[in-house]
């Protein structure tokens, strides 16, 4: 996917390409997460689709949801949803941060080099 550390330092445009392309595919993990979300607030708990997604995005956001939870099933769904969105944004920030740690580490790799 990357530069092997035996070869020149990818250029700007490749690299600002990388980070294009990693920060869609977090912002798509994001999207994908919010609908999920939405969908389980909207199924399990009754809720409009806009308290659907306030509800989701907050909880995606880390601050905790707007409506109390009612169902058995709406709490199961909160719960297991609560616990996937505590790992949701860490692993988006993972993937658009590579491109940026992985050029950091090749260019002090060539600089040991020479």
């Amino acid at each position: 996917m990357y530069e092997h550390h035996n070869q020149p330092l990818a250029s700007r445009k490749v690299f600002a390409r990388r980070l294009m392309r990693n920060g869609a595919i977090g912002g798509l993990l994001i999207l994908v997460s919010l609908i999920v979300g939405m969908l389980g607030y909207h199924v399990f708990e009754n809720l409009s689709w806009l308290d659907s997604l306030l509800n989701a995005s907050m909880i995606l956001s880390g601050m905790g949801p707007v409506n109390p939870v009612q169902t058995d099933a709406g709490k199961l769904f909160a719960s297991f949803y609560a616990l996937y969105s505590g790992i949701v944004p860490l692993a988006a920030a993972g993937v658009l941060a590579a491109p940026i740690f992985h050029r950091f580490l090749h260019h002090f790799h060539l600089e040991d080099e020479k």
